[in-house]
């Protein structure tokens, strides 16, 4: 057992239960540490010199992500709401298990983090908090009504962390997340994801070439949020994004989803109405869930646009008149008693 200050941070008191597996060492930046933590309110308001089960009263627990069903997940470095979080995590060893006792100055955003992680875990998940702790979005809900947070937000008081440090993973030991990546990165992964996403589709796998598509379009987008819109930049990027985007509607289109290919395809065509592949594929989906009209329309469009698609659409719309037919009949077929 050892307890005392950590690192020279003043306010911040550190007690080892077990100590880990290997020396101590500095985790460099993008680091993933994955680990269990317990959150208790203080018995008293005052500072302990000795860390024990006498600082906390019974009933006092905030949170468990163990209760939570999933650990925690966390990048060193970039800039978690909770700092003293960081603090901790980098003075253990994987495998050690320690008591942290933090003054109030340390804590005072615990409230305001704590409740986003519970709203993951409830299911309705801020997408930057999801992202820097992905390990509990698929917990189980806890039974909180919000009011502990809500006293400890009107009366900062000291709080004791219990954390378990899993794993550490050192960056290039883990597949980075989207979010986690500079500029540079995320524009370096839009012609892997966008590889790959090619790769999945010619294998029959939609599923994974959609997911791979999707995600090279959140990088572009990423990128172009930082440009003003119209500039040569963003107009670059919009560019980049359009062929990616119609490749993720081509998977849609196989996979049945037709409303999200008429929502991008529209959106493609808002700003670029010389888009061939964006009318084929929305006149496709119009056509597939009976509109027959606007199917028609877009389908003409195509053509006027690029001849050498009329032998295609004269399928397509062939395809169309049958099924109508079709349902016709069986429409027929259904109501001929109701008028005798």
């Amino acid at each position: 057992m050892e307890k005392g200050l950590l690192i020279g941070e003043e306010g911040i008191r550190k007690k080892i239960l077990h100590g880990g597996r290997g020396e101590l060492m500095t985790y460099p930046d993008t680091s993933k540490m994955t680990f269990h933590y317990s959150t208790c309110l203080m018995r008293s308001r005052e500072p302990y010199d000795e860390i024990d089960e006498s600082c906390w009263a019974k009933g006092s627990l905030l949170d468990d992500s163990r209760a939570y069903g999933r650990p925690m997940e966390l990048l060193l470095g970039k800039q978690f709401k909770l700092p003293v979080w960081e603090t901790l995590l980098r003075s253990m060893r994987p495998g050690e298990v320690a008591i942290f006792c933090c003054d109030p100055p340390h804590v005072a955003l615990y409230p305001t983090v704590a409740r986003s992680l519970r709203k993951i875990v409830a299911g309705g998940e801020p997408e930057e908090m999801r992202s820097h702790c992905c390990g509990l979005a698929h917990a189980s809900p806890p039974a909180h009504d919000q009011q502990d947070l809500a006293d400890l937000q009107a009366q900062p008081q000291p709080l004791l962390f219990t954390m378990e440090l899993i794993k550490v993973e050192e960056p290039g030991d883990y597949e980075q997340e989207l979010w986690a990546m500079n500029d540079e990165e995320l524009l370096a992964a839009v012609p892997r994801l966008h590889t790959e996403g090619n790769a999945a589709y010619h294998s029959g796998d939609m599923k994974r070439a959609a997911k791979a598509y999707h995600n090279a379009i959140v990088c572009l987008k990423n990128l172009q949020m930082k440009e003003k819109p119209g500039d040569a930049p963003w107009l670059e990027l919009d560019t980049r994004i359009n062929p990616v985007l119609l490749n993720l509607c081509q998977c849609n289109l196989n996979t049945g989803d037709f409303y999200s290919v008429i929502e991008h395809t529209s959106s493609i065509i808002s700003k670029y109405e010389d888009n061939v592949k964006a009318y084929f594929k929305r006149g496709r989906a119009h056509a597939a869930v009976w509109n027959e009209k606007e199917a028609r329309s877009d389908f003409t469009h195509a053509a006027d646009l690029d001849p050498s698609l009329k032998p295609a659409i004269q399928r397509e719309l062939a395809v169309l008149s049958r099924r109508l037919l079709s349902q016709e009949r069986v429409d027929k077929e259904r109501y001929k008693h109701i008028f005798k």
